[in-house]
């Protein structure tokens, strides 16, 4: 069932599940966006205060440089002292950047920034004076309070432009908060909305599950129906190739049988009267005893042909010599008449005479198959018992042919599987083009028979 049908099915389904998924995305869009901003804003207020911080500690960082350098002279204590400044006028303008259109705080920062440039100046003042040796005495500067009003007064703007921050700070933070509960009750809402639509689907999924199994069901007793009547038919079709295949072979008994005893007489009574005859004519008249030899002859030849005839229609060497030595016989005719190399690997079985039979005539027919549609060089016969199963194996060189394909001339195999599982066996055929033919039988071994 693809995704269109089961949509014409649950048209409501599906609108529902659509607009809770567009829903939810743009709920999810947004509150992420907002949280983003809110948390880009909280980023930058931290960023500011970290520097309103680093000025009023850079400022005490050079006034402790001025001091130490006032105390020892030592210019080393001038590196600081330079630092901070830079530090401080780079935290100048970072806030400059960031109170952009916050009036209050800009005139804040802008005060600040007055009185921390004016102290550094009064701080860099005293170093040159002292420098050029015109300054007071280094314990009256160090112990003066002067500047600490200044100080106060950075500290006082220090703490107002923290203030606001923080206050900036709370208020992003419950603008994240609303954000927050804002998405988390789209969500409850969406979820609600897509249960409901999951319901709805289940439950129709139910419905249609449950006339999905009664079709099955159905369907499946009318399989079961037609499999009953399917081994019935194939058990009488069985039956009825079992049946014909005994008529013909009675049939090719009661030909033989005639062909022996009547045919044969006749032509063994005409070959004594010739040779009566021609023991008259001996010395008396040469071209009628011509005639008479070639007429001899002729009989003999219809003798040879009535035993061959009669060979086909019922193997005496079945009955009198068994199947191993009668396929020995038909794998040595069969490799005179055509040329063919033939391999035997024959081994007595314990099968009744129509199993015995069956056999013979399937590879009797296997090797006129060969014969005409292989054009093998070379061709293996096997005969063996294994595990209470009797194998029988005809495999070829030849061309080969595709067992998937549809053939015109498949009666042959169909009827040679019919004549198998009449006698409890089964027939397998294996073949490709050009990789030759494969013919393996398959029955149960018996009791009955000669080993």
């Amino acid at each position: 069932m693809d995704v269109i049908t089961v949509a014409k099915r649950n048209p409501v389904v599906f609108v529902l599940a659509f607009l809770a998924a567009v829903a939810m995305m743009l709920v999810s869009e947004g509150s992420y966006w907002q949280a983003v901003k809110t948390l880009d804003k909280l980023g930058e207020m931290a960023t500011a205060r970290a520097h309103i911080q680093a000025l009023e500690r850079n400022i005490l960082v050079a006034e402790t440089a001025q001091r130490g350098y006032l105390l020892t002279g030592r210019k080393e204590h001038l590196l600081p002292f330079e630092k901070a400044g830079t530090e401080v006028n780079e935290s100048f303008k970072v806030l400059r950047g960031h109170y952009v259109g916050d009036s209050a705080s800009t005139e804040l920062l802008g005060k600040l920034q007055a009185l921390a440039e004016n102290k550094l100046s009064e701080l860099a003042l005293s170093i040159g004076q002292h420098g050029d040796g015109e300054s007071k005495t280094m314990g009256e500067i160090v112990l003066s309070d002067a500047g600490r009003e200044q100080m106060n007064a950075i500290r006082a703007i220090s703490v107002e432009l923290l203030e606001l921050e923080a206050l900036k700070a709370a208020a992003s933070g419950n603008d994240l908060y609303g954000t927050l509960m804002l998405s988390r009750m789209g969500m409850a809402i969406l979820s609600a909305i897509s249960l409901l639509a999951l319901y709805m689907y289940l439950r129709q999924t139910f419905a249609l599950k449950e006339q999905q199994q009664e079709a099955q069901r159905l369907v499946q007793v009318e399989r079961d129906r037609l499999e009953i009547e399917v081994k019935l038919r194939t058990a009488k079709l069985t039956e009825l190739a079992h049946h014909l295949q005994t008529a013909r072979e009675d049939e090719r008994n009661r030909l033989a049988r005639n062909l022996h005893d009547e045919l044969g007489a006749l032509l063994t009574s005409a070959k004594l009267d010739a040779a009566r005859v021609k023991s008259r004519l001996i010395g008396t008249a040469p071209e009628a005893l011509e005639r008479l030899n070639h007429l001899v002859g002729t009989l003999n030849s219809s003798i040879a042909l009535g035993r061959r005839i009669i060979e086909d229609l019922r193997p005496s060497t079945l009955s009198n010599l068994g199947l191993v030595e009668t396929l020995e016989i038909l794998a040595r005719e069969f490799a005179a008449s055509s040329g063919v190399q033939v391999h035997c690997a024959l081994a007595p079985v314990r099968l009744d005479a129509d199993a015995e039979l069956m056999i013979y005539r399937l590879v009797q027919e296997a090797i006129t198959n060969i014969t005409k549609y292989a054009r093998a060089g070379q061709v293996w016969i096997g005969l063996a018992a294994r595990n209470g199963q009797v194998q029988v194996t005809v495999r070829d060189n030849g061309v080969g042919f595709d067992t998937a394909a549809k053939r015109s001339s498949a009666h042959g195999l169909i009827g040679m599987r019919f004549r198998v599982e009449a006698e409890g066996g089964t027939l397998a055929v294996t073949s490709a083009p050009g990789q030759g033919t494969l013919l393996e039988l398959r029955l149960p071994e018996t009791a009955i028979g000669t080993a």
